[in-house]
This record gives C-alpha cells, sequence and structure tokens, in this order.
C-alpha cells in the first residue's frame, strides 16, 4: 500500500500546483518545478535506501 502512496500523493499535490496555477492564484507551477524538480530524485532514493531493509548488505 505505501510503495502506491507516494505516487499518488506526488500526482495530486502536483495536479495542485498547475490547477492553482491556471486559476492565476499566486504559484508559477513551472518555477517551482524547475526549481525543486532534484527535490523528487532524493527522494525516490531515499524511498529505495530506506526499503532496503530486507537484511542484504553491500559488499
Amino acid at each position: 500500500m505505501c510503495r502506491r502512496l507516494v505516487p499518488a500523493l506526488v500526482l495530486i499535490v502536483l495536479g495542485v500546483l498547475f490547477l492553482l496555477d491556471n486559476l492565476g492564484i499566486g504559484i508559477d507551477a513551472g518555477r517551482v518545478l524547475s526549481t525543486w524538480w532534484p527535490l523528487a530524485l532524493i527522494a525516490v532514493g531515499a524511498g529505495w535506501l530506506l526499503r532496503r531493509g530486507d537484511g542484504t548488505r553491500c559488499g
């Protein structure tokens, strides 16, 4: 269940940002995305690290 939660929340947040931008309510979705897109990569990487609790070791 948790695996589907994160992508769903990302889509919801992106949808809200674009909706607010289309309505002209003080948010420039393009600028926000162009500034904060690396955060998505960090979140995915952190999720992969935290999910690796199955007893496997590196090296």
